[in-house]
């Protein structure tokens, strides 16, 4: 059984910067890819960015330049390193990690299998 769990969230003002770590526990692949996902009150949830194992990466155009997804050294984590935050990405950040849908499918949530329970972020302008 594979649980994802999310951290680093919390409260910052605009212009500053957070870093989310995703840290999955049992027998997850090493060939999974990972996605960071929020949703803001009142919207549906949004991919936002997304790594494979091969380490390529993939933005929504809303953080790109601003956010950096990476993997752990042993691909059994993940991290969100959010800079130049906005009033915008306030929401509730969540981390993902599947194995069998296509890549171009990867900024979707029906291409990830396992899902960790959220993090908040809030942006104070």
């Amino acid at each position: 059984q594979v649980q994802l769990v999310e951290s680093g969230g919390g409260a910052v003002q605009a212009g500053g910067s957070l870093r989310l770590t995703c840290t999955a526990s049992g027998d997850l692949d090493t060939r999974s890819y990972w996605g960071w996902f929020r949703q803001a009150p009142g919207k549906g949830r949004e991919g936002i960015a997304q790594i494979n194992s091969d380490g390529s990466t993939y933005y929504a155009d809303s953080v790109k330049d601003r956010f950096t997804i990476s993997q752990g050294a042993a691909k059994k984590s993940a991290h969100l390193q959010m800079n130049r935050l906005r009033s915008d990405d306030s929401a509730i950040y969540y981390c993902a990690a599947g194995l069998t849908s296509p890549i171009w499918t990867r900024l979707q949530s029906s291409a990830y299998n396992f899902w960790g329970q959220g993090t908040q972020v809030t942006v104070s302008s």
